[in-house]
């Protein structure tokens, strides 16, 4: 079965690979969809989806072990006040669930920034837009696919 993020990959002819796993509904990270599909962890990147004081929605990706610094994340955005968006606006926003949401393909074009330490990989793993799928493509690729960024921001 095909998500809109191979669908994606596919119109703009770039390559990736599909990697599937078992869900674990009481473990839907990044870090335990690592462990699962048996990929290394620092290659899985994270989708984390944020909207700050003006009501801006932001795409972040990151790998799996890290966190987001909140202070490089407001200064990267100009924003003053930053925070995750709750899990109950994630279906509407981006049209996916938690656990499978993927930075191609979501419902509206959001700005996109990806960890700058993603472009010391030859090839990273992203969410497929549905649990228990992960991609693997150039970083390269998903820049151009999501019309995203490199920055610092972990």
């Amino acid at each position: 079965m095909k998500t809109n993020a191979m669908r994606i990959l596919e119109s703009l002819s770039i390559p990736y690979r599909i990697h599937t796993y078992e869900v674990d509904e009481e473990h839907l990270d990044a870090i335990h969809a690592a462990g699962s599909a048996g990929l290394e962890l620092e290659r899985v990147y994270k989708t984390i989806v944020m909207r700050n004081s003006s009501k801006e929605v932001f795409v972040f990706c990151l790998p799996a072990e890290f966190e987001i610094s909140l202070k490089k994340a407001r200064a990267l955005t100009g924003s003053k006040e930053m925070d995750l968006i709750k899990t109950t606006e994630l279906l509407p926003l981006t049209g996916y669930i938690r656990g499978g949401c993927s930075p191609l393909g979501m419902k509206k074009h959001y700005p996109t920034f990806i960890s700058e330490l993603a472009e010391l990989e030859d090839t990273i793993f992203v969410s497929g837009g549905q649990r228990g799928i992960q991609i693997e493509l150039r970083p390269d690729d998903l820049v151009r696919a999501t019309d995203a960024i490199y920055a610092d921001f972990v």
